[in-house]
């Protein structure tokens, strides 16, 4: 891991600037970002909708079901789905080299200790 062990600040302000957090945060990001702005669009599409769209929205699917109670239940299946996919995108992606990270932090943090407790 590549951190600057002389540069000042704390431990944690030293490893955010390494290249292996920045990689992780863009990561991050890129998962987050496109997916936080698509599920907003499909939110604000039911709700627009709902304002602008009643005679659609009012639509009946199948007896007393209409397009608007279908929608509003794929608001609640496309939030676990989401929400399972960011799960599983994590343990692959973002896990790995979160732990990788934190080892060296560790590893950082029990350096630092052991030269205070020679300097006693």
């Amino acid at each position: 891991m590549s951190v600057d062990k002389s540069a000042s600040g704390t431990v944690y302000e030293r490893f955010q600037g390494s290249t292996e957090f920045q990689e992780l945060r863009r990561r991050f990001r890129r998962f987050v970002f496109p997916m936080t702005a698509a599920f907003l669009s499909w939110y604000l599409l039911y709700v627009v909708l709902s304002g602008w769209a009643r005679g659609f929205m009012g639509t009946e699917v199948l007896g007393a079901v209409n397009v608007a109670l279908v929608f509003g239940l794929l608001q609640f299946l496309s939030t676990f789905l989401i929400a399972w996919w960011y799960s599983r995108y994590a343990e692959r992606r973002f896990d790995p080299a979160a732990d990788k990270i934190r080892a060296a932090i560790e590893a950082d943090e029990a350096g630092d200790a052991g030269k205070v407790g020679d300097a006693r």
